[in-house]
């Protein structure tokens, strides 16, 4: 009798279980298939490209990886698309791990920062942002870690819900929404006292306030955190680089303590000096930019398990004449950011990267940041991982983005030549697939 009041307990439980796999089983069979010949596979997490690849993907998920033989047109599945980029190299989608796709550059011929807060449209900016996040995806940048609106509120949460609902072209989106500093420590600025001018961020003073902060921000969609830990930056008396702190150590740990009990992560904008000491002590998870990077901060970067991620190039861009303080200041940048770099990926320090692209025009290429990583010390396969596998861990997505393997997400890219013998090539890719879909293909022939 017991062994049938057990079969009674157990029996309903295993007809489930049964019958949901075999409803998995058949929404997996009923998936769009679709195989891809790889001429070189950079899988985003091995330390070499392999030749001849077939890449098989069920829906959105890529099911197989495998050598090519004799697979082709002739022996597909049946009802599957085939994609021939046997004459291209083939990598994971592109992840830029620091964007504004709020912002266009900031020219000061159509007006710089302030104009985009003072007279532009929230609806207009988000049009902007539209055609910035397409561009990132015809760049073969198929995710982005977006690090705030700058005064455009919560209109990252509204682009990533068009771009996953299909309403518009994009990349999969990280949003940090509107950012975090203090009074003092973000435009706008300048104006007369007695006129309430916007910031481009949400003001906080105290860990009050921080915490409330980091809680609307969280609640209304925010995936990241940014907090803004210096501000305005110029060189000292000694030639060094200083930097403006902001938060406390207590408002950052607030932040930091409300972010990490949701399950999330809170990046630090931070040059250099006691800003970003702070950063590093409130436990921040990322630091970007890391201008001035000293040696005790990366040995506390490696034991706290901190992310850099640089964004190297707009610091070439756009310097004041060389005899001004604000040449100065742009050299001085430039000069102590590659130190910063050299050391800090000679330690070990985990980098991501990222490009603050938006602070540069959404018309240049994300992808020119590749070669000044190459330049300060990279190898090209080290470059691109920085993009794939290594910005993936950042976002927490080890396993499912930047990786060209069985239970990835489908997002594929692919270009004419060899990127580890000239890294620039990553400026012309080709072939675009997001979540299974073919977004651009000008390199390889396709057939059912």
């Amino acid at each position: 009798m017991k062994r049938w009041r057990v079969l009674l307990v157990i029996l309903p439980s295993f007809l489930w279980l049964l019958s949901t796999g075999w409803a998995q089983k058949g929404a997996s069979v009923g998936a769009t298939v679709t195989v891809i010949r790889a001429g070189v596979l950079i899988d985003g997490v091995s330390g070499s490209a392999r030749r001849d690849q077939v890449i098989t993907i069920r829906g959105n998920v890529i099911t197989d990886v495998a050598d090519g033989g004799a697979a082709g047109a002739s022996n597909l599945p049946v009802g599957a698309t085939f994609i021939d980029l046997s004459q291209a190299t083939v990598l994971p989608g592109l992840i830029d791990a620091h964007t504004h796709i709020f912002l266009q550059g900031e020219d000061p011929a159509e007006g710089g920062y302030d104009v985009q807060l003072l007279k532009y449209s929230l609806a207009f900016r988000a049009a902007r942002a539209t055609v910035s996040v397409r561009r990132a995806l015809e760049q073969g940048f198929t995710t982005l870690r977006d690090m705030e609106t700058e005064g455009a509120g919560y209109g990252d949460v509204g682009i990533k819900m068009a771009i996953e609902g299909g309403y518009i072209p994009g990349p999969r989106l990280f949003v940090s929404t509107r950012a975090i500093s203090t009074t003092g420590g973000y435009p706008l600025e300048g104006y007369a006292p007695e006129i309430e001018v916007p910031k481009g961020v949400e003001i906080i003073d105290g860990p009050v306030e921080a915490r409330k902060a980091a809680r609307e921000q969280l609640d209304h969609g925010a995936d990241w955190i940014k907090v803004y830990m210096t501000h305005r930056s110029w060189v000292g008396k000694n030639g060094e680089l200083v930097s403006q702190p902001t938060l406390t150590v207590e408002e950052l740990r607030a932040i930091v303590d409300e972010t990490h009990g949701w399950g999330k992560k809170v990046a630090c904008h931070a040059y250099s000096g006691e800003g970003l000491q702070r950063a590093l002590d409130g436990g921040c998870d990322s630091i970007e930019h890391g201008l001035a990077l000293t040696d005790s901060m990366i040995a506390q970067m490696l034991r706290q398990g901190t992310w850099l991620c640089a964004t190297l190039s707009p610091y070439y861009e756009g310097w004041a004449p060389a005899d001004t303080p604000e040449g100065k200041r742009d050299r001085a940048r430039a000069a102590e950011h590659e130190t910063s770099f050299r050391k800090a990926l000679k330690a070990g320090v985990k980098i991501a990267f990222g490009t603050d692209i938006g602070g540069m025009k959404w018309s240049e290429p994300i992808a020119q940041e590749f070669p000044r990583m190459v330049e300060l010390g990279m190898t090209p396969m080290q470059a691109m991982q920085s993009a794939t596998s290594r910005a993936a861990e950042l976002l927490d997505m080890k396993g499912k983005l930047g990786v060209i393997a069985p239970g990835a997400y489908a997002d594929v890219v692919a270009v004419s030549g060899d990127p580890l013998a000239n890294i620039k090539i990553l400026e012309s890719v080709g072939f675009v697939m997001k979540d299974g879909k073919v977004f651009k293909n000008e390199l390889g022939s396709g057939r059912r």
